[in-house]
């Protein structure tokens, strides 16, 4: 076994899933090189400093240290500095490999080639590895204004409190839209939270905003129709994607791969006052991403079971006819990240395997 190979099984423990592919080893080839990749073999998702890492790997600590810096500086491993000491762990492939090197604005042969590549493992099985589970990893979160209205909303349902709470924002391209290309919504609507975004503006992957800037970035994705995804879980955001149904991972796991568990929708869904309805057809045309709204008799109808509560046909509607209702039954939402990728590995069975990597 090459250390690739070694590579993508490691990766595969990771929730997000890595599966064994021809895309994915061509992909692997062109991030690492050799001496990269027999280094990665020897590193965890939990960070290590560089001299654990070259003890670990046999290796001289100035030559790993250098080694590491220049992953890090690539965007496919992480790295965190705190009080004087940096520790760099593995990345997974969503958020992490996919993303991360499309983020600094560079256009060469070698990206688009990775962009194509990464599509067709998408094809090949990393789309089902990411969102296949019966546990989603990632969820929608309704529009800002189109729950206003809505009584009793949960902060974690609440976008402009993702911003809030957060102690520090970047934004960075859309991956997804820079390798598909195949709309021309906005690309600079990814926000990324925390010490990952930290990284990311210290790498040059992105910008640090404030939270009105990062508010103002949320209006211009809600007003170009783009849904707000975040990972599942209650405690925190690590991210917020603003998602287009044609380039983004996440809503072409259902509206291309056919997933039905691909992501947790809202925990709204969408309705029409009859009376209100102009039958302008906005909500139908424009606005909804997974074709839920159509037209009967010049009136908008929604599909409530394909509706995925994101509210983009209520802040959209130039008449107000649409609004927000809470869905009926109870959506199971996971209380934190650690239980939701926890519940996701026993459901792939790969719990041991995966805990086995992080005691390296």
């Amino acid at each position: 076994m090459d250390n690739y190979h070694a590579l993508q099984q490691i990766l595969d423990t990771h929730p997000s899933g890595a599966p064994a592919a021809p895309a994915f080893d061509r992909i692997l080839r062109i991030l690492f090189t050799e001496e990269e990749a027999a280094l990665a073999v020897e590193m965890s998702f939990t960070g290590k400093t560089a001299e654990e890492i070259a003890k670990r790997s046999g290796a001289d600590v100035k030559a790993a240290s250098k080694l590491l810096e220049g992953m890090a500086n690539k965007g496919i491993v992480y790295a965190r500095e705190k009080k004087g000491v940096t520790k760099y762990s593995l990345l997974p492939t969503i958020p992490g490999l996919f993303e991360f090197p499309f983020m600094n604005g560079m256009n060469t042969p070698e990206l688009k080639e990775l962009g194509t590549l990464w599509n067709e493992y998408k094809h090949q099985g990393q789309a089902e590895a990411f969102a296949g589970d019966p546990t989603p990893q990632m969820r929608v979160i309704p529009v800002n204004r189109s729950v206003q209205g809505v009584t009793s909303v949960h902060p974690y349902d609440e976008v402009h409190s993702f911003i809030e709470n957060a102690d520090y924002i970047s934004v960075t391209d859309c991956a997804c839209r820079v390798t598909m290309q195949k709309c021309d919504r906005p690309t600079d609507v990814c926000m990324i939270f925390g010490s990952a975004g930290r990284f990311l503006v210290e790498r040059g992957f992105a910008r640090e905003v404030t939270k009105d800037e990062a508010k103002h970035t949320l209006d211009r994705a809600e007003e170009a129709g783009l849904v707000h995804t975040s990972n599942n879980s209650k405690d925190r955001a690590n991210l917020i994607c603003n998602c287009c149904p044609c380039c983004c991972t996440i809503l072409r796991g259902k509206t291309e791969f056919g997933l039905d568990t691909a992501f947790m929708e809202s925990r709204y869904m969408a309705t029409v006052n009859e009376e209100e309805c102009t039958g302008c057809a906005v909500c139908v045309d424009d606005r909804c991403p997974v074709g839920a709204v159509t037209m009967n008799e010049a009136v908008a109808v929604v599909n409530q079971e394909q509706c995925i509560g994101c509210g983009l046909c209520v802040s959209g509607c130039p008449s107000d006819a649409m609004e927000m209702v809470a869905r009926p039954g109870e959506i199971t939402t996971p209380e934190t990240v650690q239980e939701m990728a926890a519940t996701v590995l026993q459901e792939k069975g790969k719990l041991d395997a995966f805990m086995k990597v992080m005691k390296k």
